[in-house]
C-alpha cells in the first residue's frame, strides 16, 4: 500500500515550514507512531535544531562531487528501516550527481511507494508553473523547480502563512539567516513587495488546489447542488445589443466580494442555424476579458436547462439574465428564458436586469436571409393567380365525371406547386382562392357559395388547412436551407477570422487582407477619427486617418466607402469596390470588431515598448539603491572602522596593529573606489559617453599586467599567451580591467585545488581570449542573464560586490570593437570568450 503525502507550503524562506514540519513530527511521536528524520535541514536555526532532539534521524549518505563532498538523502537506508513516517525537508531540492535520483521529489516518491508517509516542505518560488511569475516579482531565478502535479498529488497540503512584516521581523532578529546576511536580504529579496506578491501566489496556488478537491468531492458523491464556497456570478449574453449592459452589471455584482470569478456564457442551438450576431457577441466577449472575466459557448436547445447547467457545473451563486425582449403578447403563449430559469435556478440567485431593448419585441437580425428570392416570389403569384383559373377551366368538361376529393386533391397539388415555387404566402392566397372555387364550380348547388353537404364543408376546411400547413413546411424548409448556406459561408468566413491569428500573421494588415479577399472588394481600410465628434456643429466635416489598408485606392472618408462600418465613436471600417449585402454584414461587423482588437492589442504593445526603457530605469534605480545600501556600505564601513580605531588615544597600537589597520582601511577604499568607478562605467556605457583610447596592444603585455592586478589571488590564475599573437585594437586600460573582472570571477568560483586558466588563439581577423574555470558553471538558459547589471544568480553572498562586474566587461568590450560570450568548459565550468578585431598594422607571421 502506497504511504501518503503532506506537504507544508509556505511563501518564502523562514516563514517556518521545517519548524512546522518537526513539530508534526513530534505530536506523531507523543501519539506512539514511528517517526524517523531523513532530511532535515535547520539553516543553524536553533529553535529548529532543538526540536530534533529525541528524534531518530537517519543518516545522510556521504557522496564527492568534483574534489567536494556532499551529503544526501540516504533513500535505501530509509526504506530498509521501514519507519511508519519519514520527515524529509526540502522538496524541490536537486541531488548531487551520483545519488539513486536527481531530484529529492523522486526520492520521496520512492519511499511512498515502500508504504512509508512522508511529510514534506516546499516553497512556491519552487513550483514549475509560478516559477517565471517569481522571477518576474523577485529578479531571482529559482534552479531548483518541483511539477505542480507532485505537490498537487500531496494528501495533504498546508500553508504555512506569516505576514511579510512579521517575516522580516524575524529576519531582523537574525531567527532566519546570520546577521551579516540580514541586511542584504531585507533590502532584496525579502522586500514586503515582493512577500506580498508571493504570499499571494501561494493563498491563491492553495484555493486552486481546494477547488480541484471541492469539485472531486462533489462529482464522487452526485453533488449537483451549489455550495456557495466563493462567488462566481455567471452572465447569459443573447447576442443583443444588451448585452454590453448586462456584462458590466455582473462586472459590478462580481467586484463586491474579492476573489469572485465573472463568466459570461452564450447559448447556441444545436442546428447551428440561429444564434446572436458574431459582432455583438465579439465585442461583449472582449468587454467581459477586459473586466478579468472569461467567455464560454455552450450548445442546447433547451436555453433555461442549458443555463443552468453550465452554472451548477462551474458552482455559480449568482445568474445575471436580460429582461425578455419578447412583445407582452409573446409572452402570453410562453413565459420566456428569464421566468423559466428563474422557475428552475434552485439555490441560485437570478437576477433579471431591464435595458433598453426589453419588450421591444424580438426583430429580425439586419441581413438574415429570406426563405426565397424575388424572382421567385414573384413566379409563385404568378402560378397562384393564373394557375387557379387555368385549373379550373381544365376540370369543368370533367365535372361530372370526377368526384369532388379528387377535384380537391387536384387543387392541393397545384397549392403545393405554387408553394415549392413562391413561399408560403402565395400559396396561402391559392388555397383560398381554390377553396372559393371549389364551391362555385364544383360544390352543390353550383354557381352559389353554398354548401348544402356538410362532408363537403368539411372536406373544403380540410383543404384549406393541408394546403396552408403544406404551404408553411415548404417555407420553413427552404428558409432552413437558406439559413443553412448562409451558415456555412458565414462559418467559412470567420473561421478564415480567426485562422490568421493562429498562423502567427501581422494583426491588422493580415486581418483586413482576408476580408477584401472573401469578399472579392477593391480595398478595405480601418479609418480612426481625428478629434471629438461635435453632434452641435455639423458645419465642418469630420477629419478621418488612415490606420491600416489593404488593396489599392483606400477610402479616406466613410462617405466614400460603398460600405461602412461603425465600430466605436472613433472607428470605422471602411469597403470599396462593391455594395454588400444586408446578409453579409453580420460578418463584416465581426470582422470590424476583430479589426477593432487587434489595434487595441498593437497600441497596448506600442505603449508596452515604450514603457519598458522606464521599466528597465527604473529596474536599475532600484538596484542601484539596494547595492548603494549594502554593498557600497560595507567597504565604506570597514575603512571607517579602521580608521576610527587609529584615531582612538585609549588604545596604544603596536606597529603591527597599526599596519594592519592602514592596510584594511586601504583595501576597504580600494574596494570601494573600484566600486563606484564601475558604477560610474556602466553609467557613461548607458549614456554613450565613455571615452576610449584604442590602439595596437600586445596581449603579452596586458595579460601579465591583469593577472599582477589580481593581487593575493593571483597564484590561483594560470597564463599561456602566445608571442606570435598579433596585435590587436583595443583600449589597454579598459582590456586590463575585463580581463581583471572575469579573472576574479573565475577564481572565486573554481575549487580550491584548480586555478582558473587564460589562453589566447589566433582566427583569421579576430583574436580569441578564453578565461576558464572549473567551477559549478551556469546553466544554458541562463548565459544571458549573467550580463544583467546587478545580476547574480544563485543564493550567492550579497557582500561580494553589486553585480557590475560581468555586465559592465561586456560593454566595455562591445565598446572596444569586440564581444563578449559564455560557453560550457568541456568536464564542468564555465569559459569566458573575448573575441577582439586584429590590428591592420599586423604583420601576418
Amino acid at each position: 500500500m502506497r504511504g501518503r503525502l503532506r506537504v507544508y507550503l509556505g511563501a518564502a524562506p523562514g516563514v517556518g515550514k521545517t519548524y512546522a514540519m518537526l513539530g508534526e513530527g513530534c505530536r506523531a511521536l507523543e501519539r506512539g507512531r514511528d517517526v524517523v528524520v531523513g532530511f532535515v535541514e535547520t539553516h543553524g536555526r536553533p529553535r529548529t535544531a532543538a526540536l530534533l532532539e529525541g528524534v531518530e534521524v537517519i543518516p545522510r549518505k556521504t557522496l564527492v562531487y568534483r574534489g567536494a563532498t556532499f551529503t544526501e538523502l540516504d533513500v535505501e537506508a530509509v526504506i530498509e528501516r521501514a519507519p511508519k513516517v519519514a520527515l524529509i525537508d526540502e522538496l524541490a531540492h536537486t541531488n548531487v550527481p551520483g545519488s539513486r535520483n536527481v531530484k529529492r521529489w523522486q526520492d520521496i516518491d520512492d519511499i511512498l511507494d515502500a508504504g512509508i508517509d512522508v511529510i514534506s516542505t516546499v516553497n512556491i518560488q519552487h513550483l514549475e508553473s509560478v516559477n517565471d511569475v517569481v522571477q518576474q516579482i523577485t529578479g531571482i531565478p529559482q534552479r531548483e523547480t518541483v511539477p505542480d502535479e507532485v505537490v498537487r498529488r500531496a494528501n495533504q497540503i498546508e500553508l504555512v502563512d506569516m505576514s511579510p512584516e512579521a517575516l522580516r521581523r524575524r529576519m531582523a532578529h537574525g531567527n532566519v539567516y546570520t546577521p551579516e546576511k540580514v541586511d542584504a536580504a531585507l533590502s532584496n529579496y525579502f522586500r514586503v513587495g515582493n512577500l506580498t506578491a508571493l504570499r499571494e501566489l501561494a493563498l491563491l496556488w492553495v484555493a486552486g488546489k481546494v477547488d480541484e478537491q471541492l469539485d472531486r468531492y462533489r462529482s464522487d458523491h452526485g453533488i449537483a447542488t451549489t455550495w456557495e464556497t466563493r462567488e462566481r456570478v455567471v452572465v447569459a449574453l443573447t447576442g443583443g445589443p444588451e448585452g454590453d449592459t448586462l456584462v458590466r452589471r455582473a462586472a459590478r455584482i462580481a467586484a463586491r466580494t474579492k476573489g469572485a470569478d465573472l463568466l459570461a456564457v452564450h447559448v447556441t442551438s444545436a442546428d447551428g442555424l440561429t444564434g446572436g450576431d458574431p459582432a455583438n457577441l465579439a465585442r461583449q466577449r472582449s468587454l467581459a476579458e477586459s473586466m478579468g472575466g472569461t467567455y464560454h459557448q455552450v450548445v442546447g436547445d433547451d436555453i433555461p436547462r442549458a443555463l443552468l447547467d453550465f452554472a451548477r457545473g462551474v458552482n455559480a451563486t449568482q445568474l445575471v439574465l436580460g429582461a425578455s425582449r419578447r412583445g407582452r403578447f409573446a409572452q402570453i403563449f410562453s413565459r420566456g428564458v428569464g421566468v423559466e430559469t428563474t422557475a428552475l435556478s434552485g439555490p441560485i440567485d437570478v437576477h433579471l436586469v431591464t435595458h433598453e431593448e426589453a419588450k421591444k419585441g424580438r426583430r429580425r437580425p439586419d441581413g438574415s436571409p429570406a426563405a426565397l428570392n424575388r424572382k421567385r416570389r414573384l413566379g409563385g403569384w404568378g402560378v397562384a393567380v393564373a394557375g387557379m383559373p387555368l385549373l379550373t377551366a381544365a376540370l369543368l368538361p370533367f365535372r361530372d365525371v370526377l368526384s369532388l376529393p379528387s377535384e380537391i386533391l387536384l387543387f392541393l397539388c397545384l397549392v403545393v406547386g405554387v408553394a415549392l415555387i413562391g413561399g408560403m404566402w402565395p400559396a396561402i392566397v391559392a388555397a383560398v382562392g381554390g377553396s372559393l372555387l371549389l364551391n362555385w364550380f364544383f360544390t352543390p348547388p353550383i354557381g352559389q357559395l353554398t354548401i348544402s353537404d356538410p362532408e363537403n364543408l368539411l372536406a373544403l376546411v380540410v383543404f384549406v388547412l393541408v394546403a396552408a400547413a403544406v404551404s408553411t413546411i415548404v417555407d420553413l424548409a427552404a428558409r432552413r436551407t437558406r439559413e443553412a448556406a448562409r451558415a456555412r459561408a458565414d462559418a467559412e468566413a470567420l473561421s478564415t477570422l480567426a485562422g490568421h491569428v493562429l498562423r502567427g500573421e501581422a494583426a491588422l494588415p493580415s486581418l483586413l487582407g482576408r476580408l477584401r479577399e472573401t469578399f472579392a472588394l477593391d480595398s478595405v481600410t480601418l479609418l480612426e477619427r481625428l478629434g471629438e465628434p461635435t453632434p452641435d456643429d455639423q458645419s465642418e466635416p469630420a477629419a478621418w486617418r488612415i490606420i491600416a489598408t489593404s488593396g489599392a485606392a483606400p477610402c479616406t472618408a466613410p462617405a466614400v466607402a460603398d460600405t461602412d462600418v461603425a465600430i466605436n465613436d472613433t472607428l470605422v471600417l471602411a469597403a470599396r469596390g462593391r455594395l454588400l449585402d444586408a446578409s453579409d454584414r453580420r460578418v463584416l461587423e465581426a470582422f470590424a470588431a476583430e479589426a477593432a482588437v487587434a489595434l487595441r492589442q498593437e497600441r497596448l504593445q506600442e505603449e508596452a515598448e515604450q514603457a519598458r526603457p522606464l521599466a528597465e530605469a527604473d529596474k536599475m534605480r532600484t538596484a542601484l539603491l539596494a547595492a548603494v545600501s549594502h554593498d557600497l556600505r560595507t567597504p565604506l564601513a570597514g575603512a571607517k572602522a579602521a580608521v576610527e580605531s587609529l584615531r582612538s588615544k585609549e588604545i596604544d597600537w603596536s606597529p603591527e596593529d597599526r599596519d594592519e589597520l592602514l592596510d584594511t582601511a586601504h583595501e576597504s577604499l580600494a574596494r570601494l573606489d573600484r566600486l563606484v568607478e564601475n558604477l560610474l562605467d556602466m553609467s557613461r556605457l548607458q549614456a554613450g559617453v565613455l571615452g576610449l583610447a584604442l590602439q595596437p596592444i600586445a596581449l603579452e603585455e596586458i595579460v601579465p599586467r591583469a593577472i599582477d592586478d589580481l593581487g593575493p589571488l593571483r597564484d590561483r590564475i594560470d597564463g599561456d599567451i602566445s608571442i606570435e599573437l598579433p596585435e590587436i585594437v583595443a583600449d589597454p586600460a579598459l582590456l586590463e580591467r575585463v580581463l581583471v573582472n572575469l579573472m576574479s570571477n573565475a577564481v572565486r568560483f573554481s575549487p580550491d585545488d584548480h586555478k582558473a586558466l587564460v589562453t589566447a588563439s589566433w582566427h583569421e581577423d579576430q583574436v580569441e581570449i578564453r578565461v576558464i574555470d572549473r567551477g559549478p558553471g551556469i546553466p544554458p538558459e541562463a548565459h544571458e542573464r549573467v550580463f544583467q547589471p546587478f545580476q547574480r544568480l544563485g543564493d550567492r553572498d550579497n557582500g561580494t560586490g553589486v553585480g557590475l562586474g560581468l555586465a559592465l566587461s561586456r560593454g566595455l568590450t562591445e565598446a572596444m570593437g569586440g564581444t563578449l560570450d559564455p560557453e560550457e568548459t568541456p568536464g564542468g565550468g564555465l569559459t569566458m570568450i573575448i573575441r577582439m578585431p586584429i590590428s591592420s598594422q599586423a604583420v601576418t607571421p
